[in-house]
């Protein structure tokens, strides 16, 4: 592979763009905010995690050695809300709704996660951070439950740029108990009726922001490389976990690199199940196919918000179709010599990779690398039709790039079983329209000609033979 230049992110957390440097050597460990399983998993899901997916294909072929570290949460007032409205187990309620995630992962080709990890496997570290954190005088005990205390760490904000004004507000609702409107629970105690575990402080259930903590340090110790989320995250989500593993640790900064997401709407509007236009994964995945819905999902950059359309889906599909027909277009070329205008073109399709790679080294463009892709399209097209001949040593290396793209963006070359029975259908087609055109019927064999365009069959009559493409 090309030496390129260093890798370049935004961190969330200083506000810059900084170059990657893993903590330790050439090792990586990234966290990313998983699911609460109490739902279909919706697009905004999908766009979250098809870019990390992506980021850790693309670390991974840098040659870093990543450890991706993603949590369920399996334990959650959704979970046992939704369980209780229709007469069900929580616990079982949240393990039918994480299998159908694992499900929505494979089908969009989500295959880079090492270790997913339910926050309910982690009560004893959680246990153990909130009682070290009690008696740090971190967090505190009430009747309701314990609080950490935002006042005892003065960077409370620093990763959201939340002013100080703005952390003293409920976020939820009014406790009494708390000591500052803005302090987060580490424990909630609950009803004994409800599902929740016996713990030090009370039978209750835990805080959402301490199981992420809990496991993190578990894996990865005290600091690590990457965080990961939606933008919607930073407050109160990911600065409640910065301020719980610092305070606990002592070690700042807890995660080096904190990589967000932007937003994902439906048609210009927050997408809600109150405004029905909520769009789970599957829904989209039974009209359009996993590379089409990636191709969407990157066609923006990670950072910027995104809307959903469903025609924007068809058009990310026809740009899928335009790069395997240009795939099937030069596998049909004849093979031949490679001259001074094919090593040309070699030259163009090794520039084009390489201009792939410059993008998504810069902040891990894949709206800019995804262009690079369809001018190598172009690229190739253009030089199949003008030439209409290569060298196998030629198609193969061209083949080779285009496989080593669409796998880093996770997109996969798919020929469909019918393949070879397509091709030998267009031959005997071909050979019918021969016949007629001996016979001099140029009017059907035109029309067949004409028919066969409007297929998406491109016929051309020359010197050497009739020759067929498929056409974008």
């Amino acid at each position: 592979m090309t030496v390129f230049a260093d890798l370049v992110v935004f961190n969330t957390l200083t506000r810059r763009f900084e170059p990657f440097e893993p903590l330790v050597g050439r090792r990586v460990f990234m966290f990313v905010c998983g699911p609460t399983v109490y739902d279909y998993s919706h697009l905004g899901h999908a766009r979250t995690y098809v870019f990390y997916d992506t980021l850790a294909r693309f670390l991974r072929k840098l040659g870093y050695s990543l450890f991706y570290l993603q949590n369920i949460t399996d334990v959650d007032d959704k979970i046992v809300n939704r369980a209780a409205e229709e007469g069900r187990d929580p616990v079982e309620l949240a393990r039918e709704f994480e299998s159908y995630y694992y499900e929505d992962m494979r089908a969009l080709n989500i295959t880079s996660v090492n270790l997913y990890a339910r926050a309910s496997d982690y009560l004893k570290e959680i246990f153990e951070q909130v009682e070290t954190l009690i008696k740090l005088g971190k967090a505190y005990v009430t009747e309701s439950g314990v609080y950490f205390d935002i006042t005892t760490f003065p960077d409370y904000g620093k990763l959201s740029g939340q002013r100080p004004e703005e952390l003293r507000v409920h976020r939820i609702e009014p406790d009494p108990t708390k000591r500052n409107p803005g302090d987060f629970a580490l424990w909630r105690n609950r009803p004994r009726e409800e599902f929740g575990w016996e713990s030090p402080w009370g039978y209750g259930r835990p805080g959402w922001h301490i199981e992420d903590t809990a496991i993190s340090i578990k894996h990865f110790g005290k600091q690590y490389d990457i965080h990961g989320g939606a933008i919607e995250l930073a407050f109160p989500h990911h600065e409640a976990e910065i301020a719980q593993a610092e305070s606990f640790t002592g070690e700042k900064p807890f995660v080096k690199y904190w990589i967000h997401t932007g937003l994902l709407t439906v048609e210009g509007e927050k997408m809600s199940k109150s405004l029905g236009n909520f769009v789970t994964i599957r829904e989209a995945l039974r009209e359009y196919d996993a590379n089409t819905l990636r191709i969407f999902l990157l066609s923006r950059h990670y950072r910027s918000p995104i809307d959903f359309r469903w025609e924007y889906l068809e058009q990310a599909r026809s740009s899928y179709e335009r790069i395997i027909n240009c795939l099937e277009n030069l596998k049909e070329l004849e093979i031949g010599e490679e001259g001074d205008e094919e090593r040309e073109f070699l030259s163009r399709v090794r520039e084009r990779r390489d201009s792939f790679y410059r993008r998504m080294l810069d902040d891990v463009n894949t709206a800019e690398a995804l262009g690079e892709l369809y001018e190598l399209v172009r690229d190739v097209n253009s030089f199949s039709e003008r030439m209409g001949k290569i060298s196998e040593a030629g198609r193969n290396e061209v083949i080779s790039t285009f496989s080593e793209l669409l796998d880093l963006l996770g997109l996969r070359i798919e020929e469909g079983p019918d393949t070879s029975m397509l091709h030998a259908l267009i031959s005997l087609i071909l050979d019918v329209r021969e016949n007629l055109r001996r016979r001099r019927e140029y009017d059907l064999a035109d029309e067949i000609r004409g028919r066969m365009r409007e297929l998406g069959i491109d016929v051309q009559d020359t010197p050497k033979g009739t020759k067929w493409r498929i056409i974008g």
